[in-house]
């Protein structure tokens, strides 16, 4: 929303605010849902029991015809193009330079292949704490959501189904707060988003409440808010009615035995993982049989050690078929995943199977006023902020919050660094003390891993 959008929302009533919702949904679902979605979702869907063989020689053609795209339209690719003999055949791929997200984003005006006008504009921070702004054709947009929604639609979901949706859109008001109402409803797609920016304690009950009356047949968003809630649910006894939930799909965090089992055990229902990006990796999804498989035909999946070998487990490098507006070839994602080369699932899924994807911990920073702030929400406030190469947060009292910038001084402006505090403002509330250090660079951790959070009182915060 502009700025003028937002101060209208503001001031609106409930009820029409639950309608600009809804209007922008409709607007946004357009992008998503029209001209070629119906034909790749039915793509996908003849093509779930194609052999290993098959879906093999999918990816090499589309590999191909990629590779000839980019080369044709992206000014940054071209140059990397000319002097590789035979870039458009996979076998080769490895002769290809490995782009990381710093390379990325100090090169995107060069990658595009379209203008940012002609595409649909992706801005996320990334659990890195990177701000990259992708754009992506109308195409990709809609094939991603068919992949998606094929994938879904296998446990019954179908466009319009009730849904109780946890995610980083932060629309609620004070009066929203004073009345107990934690969430804003999509009537028109029967969608309600529930607030992930206020999950405290004292709160808790008007989720589970809600959530118990508004009966949603499907759960889709941050885990770590819907885990929140069912561990309230089962320390005050509050049992969840059963055959209401048919099915959760997580986004954006990684999922842990306990968070599986405490999610599934208290909404009595199947929990089903899927892994993307929102700059556009490949996909990831999860089966009948619980086991995760690598989607051949939206990329290319190379696991690779220290040395940029091939491992078993080590970081994830892609290329994604479904990026061809701002291309991903051998982009080094940040998360690390662990393949099972146990066969193929008997599912009827032949695409290669994942042993666990070890990428995007679930982290969060604590703020007395509004309980946890998970992951996903803190990495979304570089969202409209420029200049900011990357951030760390880290917290060692209950009352102070120390952020560490990395900042690139000919593009980061004093209006910036006030988007980026508001933007913290918004997630963890007024009360807590927030300092900026700006320093030239952030380490990472001993296992190479960059940390956004770095959160040192967890013992001290009540489970």
């Amino acid at each position: 929303m502009s700025s003028l959008q937002e101060k209208i929302y503001e001031k609106s009533p409930h009820f029409i605010q639950n309608c600009i919702v809804s209007v922008f949904n409709i607007l946004a679902y357009k992008k998503r849902y029209s001209k070629k979605y119906k034909q790749f979702l039915e793509y996908y869907k003849n093509n779930k029991t194609l052999s290993t063989e098959e879906l093999k020689e999918l990816q090499k053609q589309k590999y191909r015809e990629f590779i000839i795209y980019t080369k044709n339209n992206s000014e940054y690719y071209n140059k990397i193009f000319e002097n590789i003999e035979d870039s458009d055949d996979l076998t080769n791929i490895k002769k290809l330079p490995i782009i990381t997200k710093e390379v990325l984003r100090n090169n995107l005006s060069s990658i595009y292949t379209i203008d940012k006008n002609k595409g649909v504009i992706s801005k996320t921070g990334g659990t890195t704490g990177k701000s990259l702004e992708v754009v992506y054709t109308y195409d990709d947009v809609q094939e991603r959501f068919a992949m998606l929604d094929n994938f879904r639609n296998n446990f019954g979901y179908r466009l319009g189904e009730r849904t109780a949706w946890f995610s980083g859109k932060n629309l609620l008001t004070s009066t929203d707060i004073k009345k107990k109402r934690f969430w804003k409803t999509d009537y028109f797609y029967k969608v309600r988003y529930y607030s992930t920016f206020h999950i405290h304690g004292k709160y808790l009950k008007y989720y589970l409440e809600d959530l118990i009356t508004f009966k949603p047949p499907y759960m889709v968003g941050f885990p770590s808010t819907m885990y929140e809630i069912a561990k309230y649910g089962i320390a005050n006894n509050i049992d969840f009615p059963a055959n209401i939930i048919k099915a959760i799909f997580p986004t954006a965090e990684t999922i842990t035995e306990d968070i599986r089992k405490v999610l599934e055990s208290y909404f009595k229902t199947d929990l089903y993982n899927q892994y993307a990006s929102s700059e556009g990796a490949p996909f990831i999804i999860e089966c009948e049989n619980k086991k995760l498989h690598l989607e051949l035909q939206s990329g290319v999946f190379e696991v690779l050690d220290g040395n940029n070998q091939p491992s078993s487990a080590g970081r994830l490098v892609v290329t994604s078929f479904t990026t061809h507006g701002t291309p991903l070839i051998r982009y080094d994602i940040g998360d690390q995943i662990e393949l099972d080369n146990q066969g193929t699932c008997s599912c009827g899924n032949n695409n290669p199977l994942v042993k666990e994807v070890l990428g995007r911990i679930s982290d969060y920073i604590y703020s007395e006023e509004i309980g946890k702030i998970n992951l996903g929400n803190i990495s979304n406030a570089l969202k409209g902020v420029k200049g900011i190469i990357k951030f760390q947060i880290q917290q060692d009292s209950l009352e102070h919050l120390l952020i560490f910038v990395e900042k690139d001084e000919n593009v980061f402006k004093l209006k910036d660094e006030e988007t980026f505090l508001k933007n913290l403002r918004d997630r963890v509330g007024g009360t807590i003390e927030i300092e900026i250090q700006y320093v030239e660079e952030i380490p990472v951790e001993k296992s190479g891993k960059f940390r956004l959070i770095k959160n040192n009182i967890k013992d001290k915060i009540e489970k």
